[in-house]
């Protein structure tokens, strides 16, 4: 598609913020008026639109797309959204160990001990550590005091929580990226220890590679998405 607009603003609008192309308001995947909590997210989705060239190119609009989703498919059903996210801290990558004699479990310890401590110091929550692939459930309180957590999040948060926990395939880690003195770049080698693990003992391909950059990139764009959400 040609672009078909010249000014790109952005303006006040029904309690949120709005981007207007030629002083149109756009609109979400929906249909519905594509209005955002803050005016820094709304100049970042700006931003999207001026940056593209005479042909507009749709994979340039990955927080568009984030927008879109928070507005589309979770303001309406956030219930939905908590429900789908909660499996994830049953089966949290930063829980599940290798056996103690295995040397990937001395750096799993080292790594990953001091994260899981961390949200569990800040939520008043206890992990149960699994050695091996057996599953094993989690706490009912854990359970029940990470569903009031998420509940407590808005529409935009929740959109980028699902981004964030399903590429770490960490709850913990997501939940802690949003967080405002997140450390972005521990937290994803941390989610990616057992990958970076296997990669040093056998060698890198360069494919792989590639692709843990994307999902890298990935990450980091929810986690401003996060940011930007909340900042006034």
């Amino acid at each position: 598609m040609k672009r078909f607009y010249q000014a790109v603003t952005t303006v006040a609008a029904d309690g949120g913020w709005r981007v207007l192309l030629d002083g149109r308001g756009i609109k979400t995947a929906a249909g519905v008026p594509q209005i955002v909590p803050t005016q820094a997210l709304a100049e970042a989705l700006a931003a999207e639109w001026s940056a593209q060239g005479e042909t507009i190119d749709p994979t340039r609009f990955p927080l568009r797309d984030l927008a879109d989703y928070a507005i589309d498919a979770i303001a309406g059903g956030a219930e939905d959204a908590v429900t789908g996210l909660l499996p994830y801290a049953e089966t949290d990558t930063l829980c599940y160990r290798a056996d103690p004699d295995e040397p990937l479990h001395r750096r799993q310890l080292e790594t990953w001990e001091p994260i899981l401590g961390e949200a569990e110091a800040r939520l008043g929550i206890h992990f149960t550590r699994i050695s091996g692939i057996v599953h094993k459930p989690q706490p009912a309180e854990t359970l029940a005091r990470l569903r009031h957590e998420l509940a407590a999040q808005d529409a935009f948060t929740l959109a980028a929580l699902r981004m964030l926990i399903s590429l770490s395939a960490s709850f913990v880690v997501g939940l802690l990226a949003i967080a405002p003195d997140a450390d972005l770049d521990a937290l994803w080698l941390a989610a990616n220890l057992e990958e970076e693990w296997q990669a040093d003992l056998w060698g890198r391909e360069w494919e792989a590679e590639e692709r843990r950059a994307q999902r890298r990139e990935a990450f980091l764009l929810a986690a401003r998405f996060a940011e930007l959400a909340r900042r006034g």
